[in-house]
């Protein structure tokens, strides 16, 4: 575990939080889990809000820099992203998509963690609209790279609700038929 305050406070809630759920996590729990004080808690953070916010975007980055590179890596065709949600909907405690679980319990749009969830939402689109343009797809009005995203969030909650990878399976078997019949671009052989 991290040895500095601020970073025990994030580990801890960011666990926690994952686990129970963001309105079920207090901040005594936090406290009494990772062992910093009130007095340091409010060094760091002006509220709990302020230490959501400071979560997602830490996991936003994870996004981008693990997530992002490791499709990549898999040759970054779009159907990639189904795949890796795959390799996530085995790992041992999946609780879903945490961003979709910040959209649900923090439904109103003005909230600054609801916020930050939507725009990492809009950062996995256009991450999907930049594959789908390396290979030869048009995106057009966001549509293609929309219905991906849709496809994706579904499948993390149905992984969710069956413990199994096999919704992101059935995403990928849809996807494809998505991909054969979209628009391509003249300049790009796939």
């Amino acid at each position: 575990m991290a040895t500095h305050a601020r970073e025990r406070l994030l580990d801890t809630a960011e666990d926690l939080f994952y686990a129970q759920g963001v309105r079920a996590t207090g901040i005594e729990q936090i406290l009494a889990t990772s062992g910093v004080g009130r007095a340091s808690f409010y060094r760091h953070f002006a509220s709990k809000d302020d230490l959501v916010v400071a979560v997602l975007r830490r996991r936003r980055e994870r996004w981008a820099t693990v997530s992002e590179p490791r499709m990549r890596a898999l040759g970054g065709h779009p159907l990639v992203l189904f795949d890796v949600l795959a390799e996530r909907l085995e790992e041992t405690g999946y609780r879903g998509c945490a961003f979709l679980n910040t959209l649900v319990e923090i439904p109103d749009a003005d909230e600054p963690a609801h916020r930050e969830a939507m725009d990492h939402k809009e950062d996995v689109r256009a991450f999907i609209a930049e594959l789908l343009a390396a290979h030869g797809f048009r995106d057009d009005g966001q549509g293609l790279s929309r219905s991906l995203l849709m496809l994706y969030d579904g499948a993390s909650v149905v992984g969710l609700r069956e413990r199994s990878p096999r919704a992101a399976h059935d995403a990928r078997a849809v996807a494809e038929v998505l991909l054969a019949t979209a628009p391509r671009s003249a300049q790009v052989d796939a």
